[in-house]
């Protein structure tokens, strides 16, 4: 048989069920893969606007203005939903701290806490959805495809040894076939592996400036001040030169009792 017959089509054409099956399985991961690089790397984009809706909710002249910059520049973010969430939970205080209820009797420090928690704990689900089908995918496609290919090399094998012709020429066309599915699992694999690690990045950064805004809320919503955190490490210049053209730590939002 000619070398030049050889090919995916001729791998398909001669291809039993089982191979037929790891192609569709393998094609089946390759579009979920890129389908969810492209929907978190297109809300990355949209994370990069969060910075600035932070401080345009902290410079705002009262919490509903903060509340509604923070939703025109960052709508449905964790940040939004985390400062709604403090927001609630301290309005909840100021209405029933004086009632002789349950409710009335709650540790407000613990309660806005609780509240925030919540938050930031429905957030990180969110973020994190749709790593675990990267990560799955990155770890058993390669498997796939070497499974493809020791079920093409034992048919290949077999059909000519029934042939009787061993020959080099007539192993290497059906074997490197055979190899075209270990290719396609590492197809598969590595960018699903790639987008994993970076989206993982992502996420962890993502939910330390979260927890930042969460402490700062925490503090404003109890106190009415916001903490002035010292920067660490590598973060200390930036933060220093963010720090001189920021607002004062006194916010110019009232506290919740005067609501």
């Amino acid at each position: 048989m000619p070398s030049d017959t050889f090919g995916l089509a001729h791998l398909w054409g001669q291809s039993d069920l089982i191979i037929k099956l790891v192609a569709f399985t393998l094609v089946v991961m390759s579009v979920a893969s890129w389908y969810l690089i492209l929907v978190r790397t297109v809300r990355q984009f949209r994370a990069r606007r969060f910075d600035n809706a932070v401080e345009a909710f902290w410079n705002a002249p009262h919490l509903d203005e903060g509340l509604a910059r923070l939703s025109g520049a960052a709508p449905d973010s964790p940040f939004e939903a985390l400062a709604r969430q403090g927001a609630a939970a301290a309005e909840h205080l100021r209405r029933h701290t004086h009632d002789d209820t349950l409710g009335g009797k709650l540790d407000a420090d613990e309660f806005v806490t609780r509240a925030m928690r919540k938050s930031i704990a429905l957030s990180t689900a969110q973020l994190e959805s749709g790593l675990t089908v990267l990560a799955s995918i990155g770890s058993t496609a390669p498997f796939v495809g070497l499974f493809g290919t020791v079920w093409g090399i034992y048919h290949a094998l077999i059909g000519i040894s029934t042939s009787g012709m061993a020959t080099l020429d007539k192993v290497a066309g059906p074997v490197g076939e055979a190899l075209i599915m270990t290719a396609f699992g590492l197809f598969v694999a590595i960018p699903a592996v790639l987008a994993f690690n970076t989206f993982t990045r992502a996420n962890r950064l993502e939910l330390s400036e979260l927890d930042a805004f969460a402490h700062d809320l925490h503090a404003w919503f109890t106190t009415g001040t916001r903490l002035a955190s010292a920067p660490t490490g590598d973060m200390a210049a930036g933060a220093s030169t963010t720090a001189r053209g920021a607002a004062p730590v006194q916010l110019r939002v009232p506290t919740p009792g005067a609501a």
